[in-house]
């Protein structure tokens, strides 16, 4: 157990609420606590959902969204921070803009655009200012296949592409890329770190059957974003992450009659 006097780090979410309680700030919340990591929150939108769908969305203002990255960075002492739905192309800026105004927060960018059950994340005229204006700036970005498809074009099928497209969004965006490969059909699950000027690296770990994943990229990237914060280099804090996201699937918690990933295994 930590000293009660030592100092906590601090790291930042900027999402929107699942009033589900299984992605969005809520994991990202919980994941910290688990690293043992202060969270603070700057809410985009607020979601009607639960884990079988997203019924609505009302999206913050962007002068609010401001406001609070404005309140929690002038109090707290940010060691890292995270993105995950962003939603539409005002507030994509607002985050933008905190990033250039701190370049010394490292950001994991999550480009959430499209839930499990396939409700739209993303507004389509918001992914150009996303590419351009906030992926540049962030230490980490975390794409699924389906996400790598709208920025480059074409979704990855198998390993190898999963890895070129990798290689692609990093020397495009000039950072480093996780490239999630859940969505592959294959056996076992692979993801690529790209990091410029290194060779790539692939994490392989068995399938896990009849779990819901829901909200699992939102953890993934909080568990990076929380590593960073405790002082972890990239690719420390990439590996602790899978690692934790891989035993939170092996030790899932019930609910509602269903199997959910457990931020506290």
């Amino acid at each position: 157990m930590a000293d009660a006097d030592s100092e906590v780090p601090v790291a930042l979410t900027i999402a929107g609420s699942d009033s589900g309680g299984g992605a969005g700030i809520q994991a990202d919340l919980l994941t910290f606590a688990a690293f043992g990591v202060f969270g603070t929150t700057a809410i985009t939108c607020v979601t009607a959902q639960n884990p079988d769908g997203v019924r609505a969305v009302e999206a913050m203002a962007p002068e609010f969204v401001r406001a609070q990255l404005d309140a929690v960075s002038d109090y707290f002492a940010l060691r890292a921070l995270k993105t995950g739905m962003l939603y539409n192309r005002e507030i994509i800026v607002e985050a933008a803009g905190f990033l250039e105004r701190n370049p010394g927060v490292p950001a994991v960018v999550d480009p959430v655009m499209v839930s499990t059950s396939g409700a739209l994340l993303l507004r389509e005229d918001a992914v150009a200012v996303l590419r351009e204006e906030l992926l540049p700036r962030a230490a980490l970005i975390t794409p699924n296949c389906d996400e790598i498809r709208v920025l480059l074009g074409s979704q990855p099928e198998s390993h190898d592409a999963l890895l070129a497209a990798a290689e692609e969004l990093s020397r495009g965006t000039g950072t480093a890329v996780l490239a999630k490969g859940g969505h592959l059909p294959d056996r076992m699950v692979c993801d690529v770190l790209a990091v410029p000027g290194e060779s790539p690296r692939s994490f392989r770990r068995d399938r896990i059957a009849d779990v819901n994943t829901h909200g699992g990229g939102c953890t993934l990237a909080a568990a990076i974003a929380a590593g960073l914060a405790r002082g972890n280099p990239l690719p420390n804090a990439v590996t602790r992450a899978l690692d934790y996201v891989a035993t939170a699937m092996h030790r899932p918690i019930q609910v509602a009659g269903n199997r959910f990933i457990s931020r506290f295994a």
